[in-house]
């Protein structure tokens, strides 16, 4: 962090006079407790509107308003929060809520009763459906909606007006996790649970900056390392953070070298027999390609991973070759291994290839299926999992991991719909960057975006706004304005968090209910009674039968009955009750499952042997042959350095909530980390304003000399505002999962003029 902890506790202090720091963690991130005494009427129980970690929180209200938050003691983060998470009381109150319906009238947008904003949005869709076709709207939608307000959305789009035109932000941050999960297992999301941080003994963390991203899920971490002082943390990461301070080996691998690195060490696991030949020979099978390829052998794995051996590619990685051999070495001898990763993984061009190796060393080894032993990938959103991949909120999937292409799975979604036999159209619709290039192209007339910035959170975002422009937009959002309510044609005001009712999971499977308890400002309404409204106006109004979050998720709890994703156990009274609850949960009288595929653990799995990877027709996991493919844009002299994007820990992906809370103002995000050597050979010190120039686009930046960063390669935060830097970044797309490639991109950095900022 760039401010000093004395700095720190002066900021928090004197700028929000109610929050204070309850001791720095074990990893210099402050955990932070209010000091403020403002009497409360009643508490209620809830989840953070925040990241997928999920921390459970007690709301505090005091005549009709929320005016405290705190950690839930009875929830798995055990009262703690982040900085964040205690300013949930914050967000609710910030300027720029959005407040009134508008329509955009001569250029601008003007206030407008709700019955005509709706009614322009229906006229809009309907005029592109009844010249275009179905196929010529779509909806955009986030892993910040509710779950019965993602799983809505797709019912109408898909069985209503007939379109798979749906997806939504988690394909730009978790697409490759899930392509990497249903390949590989044959079910979405992890197999493991956070209760597996208490028996690991070796933590394996890569693309993943969990102190500053995941904070209160690190902080369990280090309290097994404070507890049990023979557990190790070995991080994988271009760059020096808050994380890789406390890893006792760190990688610092070059940008975009993951897949080499991760072959790199199942070679080294192979030659040094560190493998687990049963487990190879009873419970997985390998493949080259497409999960439906033909069968390889062992040896063939063997063999292709002669390729990769540490000598072979530790110059590639930037690391050296005893570094490789010696985190194969531990990750092969630990007890339990717990791997982490997120966003450095995913939003690659490779990201699909990536997580299968990830899940390749847990299945060679047999780090799987124990206490300790998973491969966990984080989820980024507090909703991406339960709301958009579980729910099928993406243009190729269907609810409860049911997908498009599958004419059986069309058949049970139409059946479980009621609609007739054909409604669901038989191929995928447009995932995320297709669907902006047909804005672009024309071939999308209309879409509505809710609860997202999309053009602020694309890459090349530049490039998608005359698409925008073009294209009918409605925009349901908290706040206005935003980047992308700059292009709307109808801009509907949106409840947040506690203003409305709804179900999120996060990263374990575990899903939280977040009741109603205040009224949202102004004329604003939940997302649901919009979809509700918005479908009536369309003339599918019949199709929604359940209209209330209650019905609607226990109509979502029958589909999921009998799938991999079953939760049909979780009713609305136990989530009143209880401080969530995991799936797999089939019955009411089931407490929830911390590890799947474990026969005896698992109510999905088989009752005998040490696994059952019941998602795949013979019950075997599959390791897949992954090359490390070329770099989509590589250096030259005209772009020497690499550009790598992410997060820090005060803000929120776009900043369009977090930054318009006055505490953080001063938490700054538009600046460039850039190497001590680099930034004397262009002659800038800190806080010189420097141009970021990509072949798509320039952002300007402050520099902030650091030896966080590689030579050659620089670091931008994407929070800022003001300072889009993914004008910069690059649209191409992972093969698989066309997940964007945010991590890797070429860029050169010219110092700027003074006034370059202002």
């Amino acid at each position: 962090m760039d401010l000093t902890r004395r700095e720190l506790l002066k900021l928090f202090g004197t700028a929000t006079a109610g929050l204070a720091m309850g001791g720095l963690s074990a990893c210099d991130i402050p955990l932070w407790v209010r000091d403020d005494a403002i009497p409360v009427d009643s508490w209620h129980k809830s989840v953070c509107r925040f990241c997928g970690s999920g921390c459970g929180v007690q709301v505090g209200l005091r005549e009709g308003r929320v005016v405290n938050v705190e950690g839930d003691q009875a929830a798995w983060n055990r009262g703690r929060l982040c900085i964040k998470g205690l300013l949930n009381r914050e967000i609710l109150y910030v300027r720029d809520r959005a407040l009134h319906p508008m329509i955009r009238s001569q250029g601008r947008l003007v206030r407008a009763s709700w019955d005509d904003a709706m009614a322009a949005a229906a006229d809009g869709f309907q005029r592109a459906i009844e010249e275009e076709g179905p196929d010529s709207v779509a909806y955009y939608g986030s892993g910040q909606l509710f779950t019965q307000e993602s799983y809505t959305a797709n019912k109408l789009f898909k069985a209503g007006i007939g379109t798979n035109n749906v997806d939504g932000n988690p394909r730009l941050c978790m697409a490759s996790a899930a392509a990497g999960y249903t390949s590989v297992f044959g079910a979405d999301e992890p197999s493991g649970c956070y209760e597996d941080i208490e028996h690991a003994t070796l933590f394996f963390i890569i693309g993943a900056n969990m102190a500053e991203c995941h904070p209160v899920i690190w902080e369990r971490v280090m309290d097994r390392v404070r507890t049990n002082p023979g557990t190790r943390i070995i991080a994988v990461d271009p760059r020096r953070t808050p994380t890789t301070r406390h890893a006792d080996q760190h990688l610092q691998l070059r940008a975009g070298t993951d897949v080499a690195l991760l072959n790199a060490l199942c070679h080294e696991l192979i030659r040094t027999e560190l493998i687990d030949r049963e487990f190879v020979e009873d419970y997985i099978s390998f493949r080259r390609g497409a999960p439906d390829s033909a069968p390889l052998a062992y040896e063939d794995f063997v063999a292709f991973l002669d390729d990769y051996a540490p000598e072979r590619v530790a110059e590639l990685c930037g690391l050296g070759v005893e570094e490789i051999r010696e985190v194969a070495q531990w990750f092969g001898t630990a007890e339990a291994v717990m791997s982490f990763w997120t966003m450095g993984l995913n939003q690659q061009s490779h990201g699909t290839a990536a997580n299968r190796m990830m899940m390749a060393l847990h299945l060679i080894s047999g780090q799987i299926g124990r206490p300790g032993a998973t491969p966990f990938s984080l989820t980024g959103q507090p909703n991406a999992g339960g709301g958009v991949r579980d729910a099928g909120a993406l243009s190729h999937t269907l609810p409860a991991g049911r997908v498009v292409a599958n004419p059986e799975h069309r058949a049970e979604m139409e059946e479980a719909w009621g609609v007739p036999p054909g409604s669901i159209a038989p191929e995928p619709g447009y995932h995320a960057i297709a669907l902006f290039e047909a804005m672009l192209t024309g071939d999308v007339r209309a879409a509505l975006v809710m609860c997202t910035n999309p053009a602020h959170s694309l890459p090349n975002a530049d490039r998608y706004r005359p698409g925008m422009d073009r294209t009918f937009l409605v925009v349901a959002d908290a706040i206005y304005p935003s980047h992308t309510a700059e292009h709307a044609d109808v801009f509907l005001p949106a409840a947040m968090w506690t203003e409305k009712e709804g179900v999120f999971s996060q990263s374990e499977r575990r899903y939280h209910l977040v009741e109603k308890l205040v009224e949202p400002p102004g004329e604003a309404r939940s997302d649901l009674d919009i979809l509700v409204d918005f479908a009536d106006r369309l003339g599918h109004g019949d199709l929604i039968v359940n209209r209330t979050p209650e019905t609607i998720w226990d109509e979502w709890r029958r589909i999921s009955a009998g799938t991999y994703y079953d939760f049909s156990g979780i009713t609305y009274e136990r989530l009143r009750r209880e401080p969530g609850l995991i799936w797999p949960c089939p019955d009411e009288d089931h407490p929830g499952t911390c590890r799947r595929y474990v026969p005896g653990e698992d109510p999905l799995a088989g009752m005998s042997g040490r696994a059952d990877f019941y998602g795949r027709p013979d019950g075997r996991a599959l390791v897949f042959l992954s090359d490390q493919l070329p770099f989509r844009e590589n250096t030259d002299e005209e772009y020497p350095w690499i550009l790598n994007t992410g997060r820090r820990l005060e803000h929120w992906h776009t900043s369009t909530i977090t930054g318009l809370v006055p505490q953080l103002a001063e938490i700054e995000t538009d600046y460039l980390e850039i190497h001590p050597t680099d930034a004397r050979r262009i002659g800038v010190e800190r806080d010189d304003p420097v141009h970021v120039v990509s072949r798509r686009g320039t952002v300007t930046l402050r520099a902030r000399p650091s030896d966080r960063v590689r030579p050659a390669t620089v670091f931008a935060p994407f929070h800022s505002i003001d300072r889009l830097v993914n004008v910069a970044t690059i649209e191409e797309t992972d093969p698989i999962s066309f997940e964007p490639e945010y991590k890797r991109c070429a860029v050169r950095v010219e110092r700027a003029p003074a006034g370059a900022m202002s």
